[in-house]
């Protein structure tokens, strides 16, 4: 699975890892994540994350 980076802190949301703390199970694809969930980091939207090469 593809990892994403928050275009404006940088924060990456690794999918092997999750986000138990949010309630994202360890293996949950950027896209399964619900369209209202905001960056940990600096609080924008999924849309302002872009997948990592």
């Amino acid at each position: 699975m593809k990892k994403y980076i928050c275009v404006v802190c940088n924060y990456v949301y690794d999918p092997a890892q999750g986000m138990p703390e949010d309630g994202i199970a360890p293996g949950t694809a950027f896209e399964d994540i619900p369209d209202d969930w905001c960056c940990p980091d600096c609080g924008v939207s999924k849309e302002d994350f872009e997948p990592m090469d």
